[in-house]
């Protein structure tokens, strides 16, 4: 919305990103994402002229911004009354936040950014999730400038439970889960919690401590290893098939 309103002033998405501190590449992408989820254009682009292009609002932009400025004036009225009621109240309102959320992803993590190492393209995000357990996520840097990641902020991530594999622990795994390796991959061990079996696949989820837990798939070649309730195994996902979200 910021975007949008920036391009509505400044009449380029040049100048608007560097009104609020976008990269240009992460402002067009933005632009385009608004103009697929909207159907139709929300900013048109111009050619040539005498300034030599630039870009401006349709009229549902204009109709969209005064909207989401008119909603940002009653739900800081809000924030401000939800503030008598302490620290518990905002608690409480982002867990209904997440708890609203629903998408196809079997594992879904609410952690705080503990780092970030920033990359030319992809950046590595460390998401910290309970004492001693964290993920590691790779985004591009443009997305990292567009859900305006930084240290400290909490995040949302999803994971597939296609993306996870389970094995049996390796005799040198931790007992407790780490960093991704140099390659990305992140390795969690923990305690089977449930299978679930089928022809062709096994379902497991494995608790990781008290308040995380994961679900991934066996292959066949694991059916006869130790992989029943109570056994330790190790849980494998790349760090490419994290995706990040924020839900402020």
């Amino acid at each position: 919305m910021a975007l949008l309103a920036a391009i509505g002033t400044e009449g380029s998405i040049s100048a608007a990103a560097r009104k609020i501190g976008l990269s240009y590449k992460a402002a067009w992408d933005a632009v385009d994402m608004m103009n697929s989820l909207a159907g139709d254009l929300l900013v048109e682009r111009v050619t040539g002229g005498k300034r030599g292009g630039g870009a401006h609002l349709t009229r549902r932009a204009r109709e969209l911004v005064a909207w989401y400025q008119a909603v940002q004036a009653e739900h800081q009225r809000f924030m401000a009354a939800l503030a008598r009621f302490g620290p518990d109240g905002t608690r409480h309102l982002d867990l209904l936040h997440s708890m609203a959320l629903q998408t196809s992803a079997r594992n879904r993590y609410d952690g705080i950014v503990g780092a970030i190492e920033s990359g030319r393209i992809n950046d590595r995000i460390r998401l910290d999730l309970d004492e001693g357990i964290s993920l590691i996520a790779t985004l591009t840097h443009a997305s990292t400038e567009r859900l305006g990641l930084a240290e400290g902020r909490r995040a949302l991530a999803f994971l597939k439970a296609q993306a996870v594999r389970i094995g049996p622990a390796e005799p040198a795994a931790p007992p407790a889960p780490g960093a991704a390796d140099p390659e990305g991959l992140n390795r969690w061990t923990g305690r089977i919690g449930h299978r679930t079996d089928d022809d062709a696949l096994m379902e497991i989820s494995l608790d990781i401590s008290p308040r995380v837990r994961i679900t991934g798939l066996a292959g066949p070649h694991a059916q006869g290893s130790a992989l029943a309730p109570g056994d330790t195994a190790l849980a494998c996902f790349q760090a490419a098939d994290v995706l990040i979200g924020t839900a402020d």
